[in-house]
């Protein structure tokens, strides 16, 4: 009988073993360590690529950027344009247990409009109030007409959290935050890793097929790719352009690709510099850095051409681009001159405030170089991406490298940079036009007259350049051939439902 007992639970421990060995692991290897994981206060993309793994919004998109239910069901506009009707997915649960409903979802939008402090409260600034039509029906109902509304619920202001674990929470929510995504949060150790288990009551359940996911910052672009060959990492995201020949190389890898909604620039502080430097005082100047920069000589140089140039807040592909405001030539005299009328003596200093990693410093560098010969000269300051942020929102430099990862929507992409008072226009840039412009752009339903509105908004922004957009990157995500199913989106976003290891 002891015997039996014995073989009893050997067997027991083998079968466990077997499933704790059966387990899968997804390790993916971010470019930065994110900022808060709560949706009303976060702000950062590569935040935004560890909320896909867990916080479920009412709305995604698909690859074509057409926008498709994810906790809703469907959304009707009614009342010519002041109200937008949400059916809600039944049966969804947060990962505390908790329903999912019409309560939960207008508490989330409610506190995303008045949390202090929230970053959505701009985006969601046209609902005047939230109302339940029946437990699985909301109501938002609009102080104006609001095109971008529903891209904007696509995104971290669709974002949808327990009432219970927010409430308890307080500001505390993004150290255990409690959403209803295919995984859960276990633990964040900063600067180290986050780790999130599969939920068994995912409303999705059915299409997740790993078991757990940890994301590792690693600033070091090529200790990321070095990590992924090794197999310490199965995907890394912001692979550099230079190392894609060797990632195509290696028949262990592959490459999922697509050019970014969003941007890459140069944010110039007009309204916070404390120095009083001529580059926030004076528009000619801003010009002046602006032709110091040859913009296809860095995508060839630094990024092997795989990028693609600009010089606005969308690609020159997308159909609100304004093709009458072409990207300019580099023109290093014209600057001089510039500054001359300027009436500014080089060289002109400027603390040049740029996050560490490699994709930021050396094209970095490359406009330092360039931008010497028309009279600048460009300190660069290196910070960890998060610090760079704070120094940023407390006007602490005078130019910030800054990118931005891009919504569907162009409004997604200006008026929180842009408008006057908006709390990512860190250089507190303000123009009465402009404002105008943006707000009329959200009022217009034609494409016509919204792409009109930002006409106007583009010729403000580069006769007072309060941001140099530069090109938009191709996002270029790398990973191992045993992960299955992996399709790139140009939001930039690593979505996790449906992918397997074998």
């Amino acid at each position: 009988m002891k015997m039996f007992r014995l073989a009893a639970m050997a067997a027991a421990f083998l079968l466990s073993f077997s499933a704790a060995q059966a387990q899968t692991t997804l390790r993916i290897g971010l470019a930065e360590d994110p900022d808060i994981l709560d949706p009303s206060m976060a702000r950062t993309y590569v935040g935004r690529i560890v909320f896909a793994a867990f916080c479920d919004k009412l709305f995604d998109i698909d690859e074509k950027l057409n926008i498709v239910p994810q906790l809703a069901l469907s959304s009707e506009t009614v009342d010519d344009g002041k109200g937008l009707v949400i059916k809600l997915r039944p049966g969804v649960k947060f990962h505390d247990g908790e329903p999912f409903d019409a309560e939960a979802a207008k508490f989330s939008l409610e506190r995303h409009l008045t949390f202090p402090g929230s970053f959505r409260k701009p985006e969601l600034a046209s609902v005047d109030h939230i109302d339940i039509v029946d437990p699985l029906t909301i109501k938002l109902v609009l102080k104006s007409p609001f095109s971008p509304l529903l891209a904007q619920l696509t995104d971290r202001a669709g974002m949808m959290m327990s009432p219970k674990a927010a409430k308890e929470a307080g500001d505390k929510f993004g150290l255990h935050p409690v959403c209803a995504g295919p995984y859960k949060f276990v633990e964040r150790v900063q600067q180290d890793r986050i780790v999130f288990e599969k939920f068994a009551d995912y409303w999705n359940k059915d299409n997740v097929f790993i078991d757990k996911i940890v994301f590792q910052p690693i600033v070091d672009a090529t200790v990321r790719l070095a990590n992924l060959k090794s197999g310490g990492l199965d995907l890394i995201e912001r692979v550099l352009a230079t190392d894609l020949k060797e990632v195509r190389a290696d028949s262990r890898l592959k490459v999922a690709t697509a050019i970014e909604l969003g941007y890459q620039g140069i944010t110039l502080n007009i309204g916070k510099d404390k120095a009083k430097g001529p580059l926030s005082q004076s528009a000619k100047v801003r010009q002046a850095l602006d032709l110091a920069i040859d913009r296809e000589a860095i995508n060839q140089v630094v990024f092997n051409g795989e990028f693609q140039v600009g010089n606005q807040w969308i690609n020159p592909d997308h159909p609100y681009y304004q093709k009458s405001l072409p990207v300019r030539a580099r023109d290093v005299e014209k600057a001089k001159a510039l500054l001359k009328e300027a009436g500014v003596k080089p060289p002109v200093s400027v603390d040049f405030l740029v996050p560490k990693g490699a994709e930021n410093e050396t094209p970095a560098q490359v406009i330092q170089s360039m931008a010497a010969e028309a009279g600048f000269d460009m300190k660069i300051r290196l910070t960890e991406f998060a610090t760079g942020l704070k120094q940023a929102e407390a006007g602490d430099y005078q130019a910030f490298w800054l990118a931005w990862s891009g919504r569907i929507d162009p409004d997604g992409n200006t008026f929180v940079f842009l408008h006057s008072g908006a709390p990512q226009n860190y250089g507190d840039w303000t123009n009465a036009q402009a404002d105008k412009a943006l707000e009329e752009a959200r009022l217009a339903t034609d494409f016509a007259k919204r792409k009109a509105s930002y006409e106007t908004l583009a010729k403000l922004v580069q006769d007072e350049e309060p941001i140099l957009y530069l090109y938009h990157r191709r996002i270029i995500i790398a990973h191992t051939t045993k992960l299955e199913g992996y399709k790139q989106m140009p939001d930039g976003l690593v979505r996790v439902v449906g992918l397997k290891l074998k």
